[in-house]
């Protein structure tokens, strides 16, 4: 079962194997007159195969204060409140600012049918939400010299296949990482994840979707070829995924309730169970193995201790985890989405938004906000930074209500100073605008909805590969 060491470590990207020949009639090839009219295709969207090795990170003068007015015990009480009545099971939430936590807590409870009261470790599952570690532990070995963000994944990962020899050849590190692999298919064969197939048979099953464009060119949200990072980091360096990113970032940056997969949340002392809706409200579940099969993509659990300490180091206050050259290569943008600028407080406040290295990148209204969302069966998740602000926030939910997504644009919002708008419709959250706007409400026209968007295409399963081939 254990992939061979394909390489040993070096800082220099490995000599190309010859590409592959193609078999007439096999599944997984195409004709060498379809493969000429695919590489000779305009590419929609140029962009840098690689990140550039540095990049200059904000400088401390350039950091502003959060807007006068931010109140930390307003949306503690507005996190709870999303548990009253079980609104939501139950939440945690973790707000940092200018180097300090400032609020890492819980509210509501674990599980409805035995209710525990949730607190500050109680872990949750994160979904996409973990891509921004596959992304972190890459970067580390790329410090090390172990890897180089163009190393060809091929060359680590001998048995990665895709329809076409020659782009099979191409795709990088940085490709996978920013779902740049030229995939045509969205979340290509998450069904089959669905369907409990385990990873390695689903992963050979690239090699018969359609490519729309070379790699690094075209974008298309992915959780099976996303999840290749996990090989190349284990055939890069001997170890597994989980150790590797459990000794460089969960011990290191003391994410102490830390763990991946199945069983690393079931032995945590405390937990928070998925729930779904049911006749009679919310109902807990056993968490699915399917997603935890695709670690890099998928596979994290964290707490709002945790999720503290992780915006904290990506905020830079960290540099002897994650320097900042890295931080800011991380976080460059690589790729544009225009799809993420829709309903909701993304179609509100975001002018542009981009993919960079395992972070949505989004102009919030003229403020950079490096941002992820997840969702998986009964559980979501949103985490956002203002790295020009030296502020983040995270939000986690068991549960899969869209309401708590409201809370993120409130805090945003408030933290930079923004005009208010009703993004929480509790009654709670209505009292805040009032409050903000000086008891006058808002024109109808600005009342807008904004507990729609949990999680999007950062949710597994959210659109199948081998069945939707359209663009979001």
């Amino acid at each position: 079962m254990l992939l061979p060491l394909a390489l040993s470590s070096t800082a220099q990207t490995p000599t190309l194997p010859a590409p592959l020949p193609a078999v007439g009639g096999t599944t997984g090839q195409v004709s060498s007159a379809a493969a000429q009219r695919w590489r000779a295709a305009p590419a929609p969207y140029q962009s840098p195969t690689k990140p550039l090795p540095y990049r200059t990170a904000l400088n401390p003068a350039q950091v502003r204060p959060v807007a006068p007015g931010f109140d930390v015990a307003a949306f503690e009480a507005l996190a709870n409140d999303l548990t009253v009545g079980q609104r939501v099971p139950g939440l945690a939430m973790a707000i940092v600012q200018d180097g300090r936590v400032i609020s890492a807590r819980g509210y509501g409870v674990t599980d409805v049918r035995n209710p525990q009261p949730i607190n500050a470790h109680t872990v949750f599952r994160l979904a996409s939400l973990s891509k921004a570690f596959a992304g972190t532990i890459t970067g580390l070995l790329v410090n090390d010299g172990v890897l180089r963000w163009d190393s060809k994944v091929a060359d680590y990962v001998p048995s990665f296949q895709l329809i076409d020899p020659v782009a099979t050849g191409q795709v990088t590190v940085a490709d996978v990482l920013s779902h740049r692999t030229g995939l045509r298919w969205h979340n290509a064969f998450d069904r089959d994840i669905e369907a409990n197939a385990d990873y390695y048979s689903v992963s050979q099953k690239l090699a018969t979707a359609p490519l729309g464009c070379k790699p690094g060119q075209c974008y298309e949200y992915q959780n099976v070829a996303f999840s290749l990072v996990g090989d190349v980091v284990f055939a890069a360096t001997g170890s597994f995924y989980d150790q590797a990113v459990d000794r460089r970032i969960f011990k290191p940056l003391g994410m102490n309730d830390a763990s991946i997969g199945l069983a690393g949340i079931e032995h945590s002392p405390s937990w928070a169970r998925p729930h779904v809706r049911a006749r009679s409200g919310w109902a807990s579940l056993q968490p699915k193995p399917t997603y935890y099969r695709l670690a890099p993509a998928a596979g994290v659990n964290a707490s709002a201790s945790d999720m503290a300490q992780w915006l904290l180091a990506h905020l830079g206050h960290r540099p002897d985890v994650l320097p900042a050259p890295l931080l800011a290569t991380l976080h460059a943008p690589l790729i544009s989405t225009p799809g993420e600028m829709r309903a909701g407080w993304r179609g509100a406040r975001v002018d542009s938004a981009s993919y960079a290295l395992a972070w949505r990148v989004l102009d919030y209204s003229g403020q950079q906000v490096v941002f992820h969302a997840g969702a998986v069966e009964g559980y979501r998740g949103l985490v956002a930074m203002v790295p020009g602000r030296d502020f983040g926030v995270a939000i986690l939910w068991n549960s899969t209500s869209p309401l708590p997504s409201g809370l993120l644009p409130t805090v945003l919002d408030t933290a930079l100073g923004l005009p208010p708008q009703q993004w929480l419709h509790t009654e709670l959250g209505k009292q805040l605008l009032l409050a903000q706007t000086n008891g006058h409400p808002l024109p109808q026209t600005l009342q807008m909805a904004g507990n729609d968007d949990a999680a999007a295409d950062d949710e597994p399963g959210a659109s199948s590969g081998e069945a939707v081939a359209a663009p979001h």
